[in-house]
């Protein structure tokens, strides 16, 4: 397969035309360093929101953005795992376990890779904007509402499967509310919210982990029990037990050997794929989407142009990639992007170096990470879900929109809020797709033309009519447009019809077009189509609607039209 056949290392490509220099190795450097320090508390802060323990997390950025910077088509994206496939991933830990999860990663690249050779890059345009904002402010929701129970150490009497399950035990454990961890929590918090107005250059969720593990450390002294990561997982070398994550490589590993949510090892079947095939094409479409609107994202803040399908192809073969060494779902990051641009990357060396700075921290700062507080992560996550939420763009699209897309917004925001995103984003799109179609309709209609109004058609006889169709005759609007023309008073020999402003038929419009015909020959009715384009006529051929003397006829303009009537009256032309 050619270069042009397999579009990969495009991001590369654009680089050597862009031009590289010292100045740009330097950001790249930069960036790397500053995007990698972002990435590492929130890669294993995500990964324990999707029901995995953090290493995942950072394994996913060791592996996945390394692999998807080198074969992809956007110089600037950065990927990890990110805050959107919480409400997908969680699910499926739940259901399937590690293994399944990891399965279920490989079969979304799988179809990521496919969607990419089929050049299914530009087929994101065409997801509506309400339909992106309206599933995205729900994933916020539901993202910050499992984050309560870290944020206030609360106990879980059960494991819940929906939302409103989790509200109601949520309810119920509030008043085993921990006193340390929600000290924790609100300074974590407090920090997040402030530190960014003071010292912008110092990425405020280090400072605010920092100050949360101290704040624990002191909390601890004084009988205040606080929860932290080290305690709640841990890891096994020698058959000896440490507490937090291990601080070496992952090991390669085949994702169905490993534990399913009943901890034995998962089995490898056709029922298994069948199964996880339905959320898998889930986190392809969310990760497709996601991945080429930070691209989208990033050519807007530095005036470069991706290519869509490149993108594809490598999250396709990160995500393959990644879960034989534990990595989870990968996908391109917009808030870490923006990040890596502003701090000055030019290629993706700058993602290449941002996964060196995670495997340094694996190796040498693994056992720092143990005292990590569960409430910071949780403060943290709760401004991830805030920021993608973004309520003042929710707000202001309630405001400003047409009613019908701010159903479609509120639909998906309810449906991923109290269902899941699989089916908000099913829903919504069907939903736009009808209003869309219900529009368009509306822009189809068929008028009698004005014998005033048009000149050429004064001097034709009574039993001679003029219609004049304006618009697409499409599924959604060929039959009532079309129906028109069958309402005449008897007595009328000739039909004209203007199709000037038809741009296309599809097969309704041929279909209900054929039985207007088929009545006008029952009836001795004859029509005549005026003005249709190229690609009108040689749709009607093609369907079989051919011309007959006498029945039917195809002119150019209603001049030809007003001569051909009059022909088949047997009356002579004159002058119009």
């Amino acid at each position: 397969m050619s270069r042009q056949s397999l579009p990969l290392f495009a991001a590369w490509r654009q680089t050597r035309r862009a031009g590289y220099s010292w100045k740009a190795l330097r950001g790249d450097l930069s960036a790397g360093l500053t995007v990698g320090i972002i990435a590492i508390p929130l890669a294993m802060a995500l990964a324990i929101a999707v029901g995995v323990a953090p290493q995942h997390g950072l394994y996913t950025v060791l592996i996945a953005a390394p692999l998807i910077a080198l074969c992809g088509g956007s110089r600037f994206n950065i990927c990890g795992p990110t805050a959107a496939f919480v409400v997908i991933l969680l699910p499926i830990t739940q259901q399937y376990g590690l293994g399944g999860l990891l399965l279920c990663t490989m079969l979304a690249g799988a179809i990521l890779i496919a969607l990419g050779l089929l050049r299914a890059g530009r087929l994101i345009e065409f997801v509506p904007y309400p339909v992106t904002l309206g599933f995205t402010a729900g994933i916020g929701i539901v993202i910050a509402i499992l984050q309560i129970k870290d944020l206030f150490g609360l106990h879980l009497a059960s494991t819940p499967h929906h939302l409103l399950e989790q509200l109601k035990l949520l309810a119920q454990a509030l008043p085993g509310l921990q006193p340390g961890d929600s000290l924790v929590g609100a300074a974590a918090l407090a920090t997040l919210l402030i530190w960014p107005r003071l010292v912008p250059k110092v990425p405020a969720h280090l400072v605010a982990l920092a100050l949360g593990a101290l704040l624990a450390i002191a909390l601890e002294q004084l009988g205040l029990p606080v929860a932290t990561l080290g305690e709640r997982f841990s890891y096994q070398l020698d058959g000896v037990e440490y507490p937090g994550i291990p601080p070496f490589l992952p090991d390669l590993a085949l994702p169905w050997s490993l534990p399913g949510a009943d901890g034995q090892p998962l089995t490898l079947s056709f029922e298994l794929i069948r199964q996880l095939l339905a959320p898998a094409f889930a986190i392809a479409m969310l990760g497709a989407i996601e991945s080429l609107l930070c691209a989208v994202v990033a050519d807007g803040m530095t005036g470069s142009k991706h290519d869509p399908n490149a993108e594809l192809i490598g999250q396709g073969l990160g995500n393959l990639a990644a879960p034989f060494f534990g990595g989870i779902t990968a996908t391109a990051a917009i808030a870490r992007t923006a990040a890596n641009v502003r701090a000055g990357a030019f290629s993706p060396l700058a993602a290449l170096v941002h996964a060196g700075v995670v495997l340094a921290a694996i190796l040498l700062l693994a056992p720092l990470f143990s005292y990590l507080p569960m409430a910071a992560l949780a403060a943290l996550l709760l401004m991830v879900a805030w920021n993608m939420s973004e309520p003042q763009h929710v707000l202001h699209t309630l405001r400003i929109a047409p009613r019908s897309d701010v159903l479609v917004l509120l639909v998906c925001l309810v449906l991923t809020v109290l269902f899941d995103m699989v089916l908000a984003v099913g829903v919504g799109l069907l939903l736009a797709a009808g209003l869309f179609i219900k529009r368009m309709s509306e822009l189809t209609d068929t008028a009698s033309l004005n014998r005033q109004q048009r000149q050429v058609l004064q001097d034709l006889p009574e039993h001679v009519l003029a219609y004049a169709i304006r618009g697409p005759l499409f599924f959604g609007a060929a039959e009532k447009a079309l129906s028109v023309l069958r309402r005449f008073t008897p007595g009328v020999r000739i039909v004209i019809v203007d199709i000037t402003a038809v741009p296309l038929l599809d097969m309704t419009a041929l279909a209900a077009l054929d039985n207007v015909l088929r009545d006008y020959r029952q009836q001795n009715v004859a029509l005549i189509l005026s003005g249709a384009t190229a690609q009108v006529r040689l749709q009607l051929r093609r369907a079989g609607v051919l011309r007959r003397e006498g029945e039917l006829a195809y002119v150019r303009d209603l001049a030809q039209a007003r001569a051909k009537a009059l022909r088949w009256l047997g009356e002579k032309p004159q002058e119009a």
